[in-house]
């Protein structure tokens, strides 16, 4: 039976990576309104660390592996039906594709899609289903990027249908999490008088580790003595990588740090945050590296560059000499902290979305009609 409370429902594919913070992002835009938040995650066993990590007023697993969500995922459907009766949900808040699929099927909420990818609409039969939903769907997405991206595959759609809601985070608990440079570089085995360069990534190659060793090697004679490479994550390009800052002479200076468990705790240990990727769709370790106090840099597509703008240095993607550029012109100065700290607060913290959110007058337009 549905009580009388407003509900949120907010449906995640899973808490994996970056997602559960994504939950917790969006069950912070409802703080001090009448809403009450409702989080399912379609797979993912029940873990408590993961229902604090919410931030929602109830958390729901239906634990479902990737195999079992295959298909028409008539299952989840019928689940996600039964969970849509049991309150007074006002509308739906699905992240990625399959839940919005699920959650259009399986309700007649009004449900606003999240996309964190590019890409996602490229594949006409999703275009299709979008077009049937269009009057019960709205799009977010987490960069202006994104939201061309997916503006241009659904080019009749109202663009005041697909918008732009970035990414942010808790800038007082990521920073309260962040342990201090010399503890930092201690944990990450970093000399303490070295000037380093840090990057964070799959070694995969959208994230472009490649370029980044070479614009570093390129660099490194203009450097400060002693300066150094660190990159923290594992990946199939692991050994390539190793081999190429051999074959440039700066092996002793490129530590691989493997896969670090909460490495964002450990940014201050860098001089300089570097993220190369090729169209990254937002960038969420800027924010970390900016809440560390860090100068960053980035490659000039994607997300990350709405990121950066203003408050670091921007390179052209696969450039590896302005890449050098940009190292070089950090290691000759101090970087005002104030310029990213204020950037980081105005456009990217939990306050400032929770702002844009409700002052837009998205939650009365999109949510009018019902399909």
């Amino acid at each position: 039976m549905a009580t009388s409370e407003k509900w949120v429902l907010q449906f995640c594919h899973g808490y994996d990576g970056p997602f559960l913070d994504c939950a917790r992002q969006y069950a912070a835009l409802f703080v001090g309104t009448p809403y009450k938040v409702c989080t399912v995650y379609l797979t993912g066993a029940p873990s408590d660390e993961v229902i604090q990590g919410s931030a929602s007023d109830e958390v729901i697993f239906l634990d479902y592996s990737s195999r079992e969500v295959r298909g028409l995922k008539l299952r989840a459907i019928r689940d996600i039906r039964r969970i849509a009766g049991t309150r007074n949900f006002a509308f739906c808040i699905a992240h990625r594709f399959k839940p919005i699929y699920v959650a259009l099927l399986g309700t007649d909420l009004p449900v606003i899609g999240v996309h964190h990818a590019f890409g996602d609409y490229k594949r006409r039969p999703r275009r299709l289903f979008a077009n049937f939903y269009r009057k019960r769907l709205a799009l977010l997405a987490v960069s202006n990027a994104v939201r061309d991206d997916i503006r241009a595959c659904l080019p009749s759609w109202p663009s005041g249908r697909i918008e732009t809601l970035y990414n942010r985070i808790d800038v007082h608990a990521v920073q309260a999490e962040q342990i201090s440079r010399e503890a930092a570089r201690d944990h990450l085995g970093l000399p303490q008088d070295a000037w380093v360069v840090g990057n964070v990534g799959r070694l995969h190659p959208d994230k472009d580790q490649a370029t980044l060793i070479r614009g570093f090697a390129l660099a490194l004679p203009n450097l400060p003595a002693g300066s150094l490479l660190a990159i923290m994550g594992c990946g199939r390009l692991e050994a390539s990588l190793k081999s190429l800052a051999a074959e440039l002479g700066v092996a002793e200076q490129v530590r691989f740090l493997g896969q670090v468990p909460y490495g964002r705790r450990y940014f201050k240990a860098f001089d300089v945050f570097a993220l190369t990727s090729d169209h990254e769709p937002f960038g969420m370790v800027l924010l970390e590296a900016m809440a560390a106090g860090v100068s960053v840099i980035c490659s000039d597509c994607g997300g990350g560059a709405e990121v950066v703008e203003g408050a670091g240095e921007l390179f052209a993607f696969g450039q590896p000499a302005e890449l050098a550029n940009c190292l070089r012109t950090l290691s000759g100065r101090t970087e005002d902290e104030s310029v990213a700290a204020e950037r980081l607060q105005k456009c990217f913290s939990d306050q400032s979305a929770r702002e844009h959110f409700w002052a837009q007058g998205w939650m009365g337009s999109w949510l009018s009609i019902r399909g």
